[in-house]
């Protein structure tokens, strides 16, 4: 039976592309990877972290779905600030899958810029210097997408740092507070998020059913189009990833009109 659903999945994702030729495709995508470890224990896996494991695998498999699209931005929320407060046990495995899986994105080869998007400062020391490793070792990249890693991040938080930044930027430059509410608006704040200089996402992906941002991207997602689906992050395959461009590509965007 496995090579007929093989053919007839082959069948289904040739017809799906075809439905997206010449529509439009979003320039910016948003995926919270989530059900990694309600996927392991479904799948009867001792150590919850072999969700963690597969899902970095299908990571990759995004990426390059991606870049075949076209798509030049992605952001992946991958360790909430709410997360670092899990116990050691818990939290270190999925800070070194974490690791492992950007120092392998930095690999020579690969074509994807990697930036990271999150409080480092909050992160044991050992993995943020990885992360920032693999950040530095990937900036001149060009050809693939460019990869934001949301590691230690909360929408909250985000947009409290950009207001720190602006500030300390405006201080610096001799200005004072008065002359800052005078000319402030939403552009100077944008200047200062973690994606400065990138365009806000088009499109967020939500997996494992959930229904809701959980902080990612408060700011960015003001006009973003969303996507969920019912599986669990590691389950999710090139079709689904299809399905949510098609969805996107039906759209009417208004942008607040």
């Amino acid at each position: 039976m496995k090579p007929v659903r093989d053919l007839v999945y082959s069948l289904y994702e040739r017809r799906l592309e075809g439905k997206l030729i010449n529509k439009i495709r979003p320039r910016h995508v948003g995926v919270m990877c989530d059900g990694n470890r309600r996927w392991a224990k479904e799948m009867g896996y001792v150590d919850p972290n072999d969700g963690h494991r597969v899902g970095a695998r299908r990571i990759i498999d995004l990426l390059r779905w991606c870049d075949e699209a076209g798509i030049p931005h992605v952001t992946l929320y991958l360790l909430a600030t709410d997360n670092l407060r899990r116990p050691p046990a818990e939290l270190d495995p999925l800070l070194q899958i974490i690791s492992d899986l950007a120092t392998e994105l930095a690999e020579e080869g690969n074509p994807w810029r990697l930036k990271m998007a999150g409080a480092m400062d909050l992160l044991p020391a050992r993995n943020a210097l990885t992360l920032k490793a693999a950040e530095e070792k990937t900036a001149d990249r060009v050809g693939g997408a460019v990869v934001n890693m949301a590691v230690g991040y909360g929408g909250r938080r985000e947009i409290a740092d950009a207001v720190r930044s602006l500030l300390q930027e405006h201080a610096k430059a001799g200005g004072t507070l008065e002359e800052l509410a005078e000319v402030l608006d939403v552009e100077h704040i944008a200047e200062h998020l973690y994606t400065k200089g990138q365009p806000d996402p088009d499109l967020i992906i939500r997996t494992s059913g959930e229904q809701r941002l959980s902080g990612f991207l408060l700011w960015q997602s003001a006009h973003s189009e969303f996507y969920f689906c019912d599986m669990n992050w590691p389950d999710f395959r090139h079709i689904d990833f299809l399905r949510a461009l098609r969805a996107y590509a039906h759209r009417q965007r208004r942008f607040g009109a």
